[in-house]
């Protein structure tokens, strides 16, 4: 059976498993992303219709791609903006904190082996969900953290596992994660692209928690 978005009709079934990973009880195969063999995704995205995509935002994007590229199934993070509203918006406009833009990554990945709910777990563990525009040193808008979901089903699937996460006791504030539809993805300047790669030892602010 294909490993999608989850239909409806099972979307309760994967939120369940997540919450097991979250509360540490076991009963979950998934593994962090440190345990997966480092991956060497394109950063063109594959067109073809045996991939998915999935844009997270949640703080500096150089760390969270560097994550996101060990999990086995994802064939490309490609760093850059969404949620914006001027067109093709810099890294330095971003920067100004006024623009609409959050950093995000675009994963793109091979459903049949990793899903959906498995990709929202690494998301959810890799940063604090409860710091509005905040991760760690980095202040403003654009480091807000946010789901930008391509289908009912992924909005679906997030909505509940968000609500699982704010209600396991994990975190002693709620949880402001947006879940909004996604808009124009703006690719970011090369240099940003599999940054932590070019620059070992370089900055991050990102781990993955219990």
């Amino acid at each position: 059976m294909k490993r999608a978005l989850l239909p409806l009709g099972i979307a309760a079934v994967a939120v369940a498993g997540f919450f097991v990973a979250l509360s540490g009880s076991g009963g979950n195969d998934f593994q962090p992303p440190e345990q997966f063999p480092v991956l060497d995704p394109t950063d063109i995205p594959p067109t073809d219709d045996s991939t998915e995509t999935a844009t997270f935002g949640s703080g500096c994007f150089w760390c969270s791609e560097a994550l996101f590229q060990r999990v086995k199934g994802v064939k490309s993070v490609t760093s850059g903006f969404s949620g914006g509203t001027i067109p093709n918006p810099s890294y330095e406009q971003v920067c100004r904190g006024d623009t609409g833009y959050a950093e995000v990554v675009q994963v793109t990945f091979d459903p049949k082996v990793v899903s959906y709910p498995e990709l929202l777990e690494v998301f959810w563990r890799s940063h604090d969900p409860t710091t509005k525009n905040r991760q760690g040193n980095d202040l403003g808008t654009q480091y807000r953290s946010a789901i930008f979901v391509t289908s009912p089903e992924q909005r679906k699937v997030a909505e509940a596992v968000k609500a699982k996460v704010d209600k396991s006791g994990k975190w002693k504030k709620p949880v402001v994660t947006e879940i909004v539809e996604a808009g124009p993805f703006t690719r970011a300047e090369e240099y940003h692209q599999k940054y932590l790669e070019k620059n070992p030892g370089g900055y991050t602010c990102h781990f993955m928690r219990d």
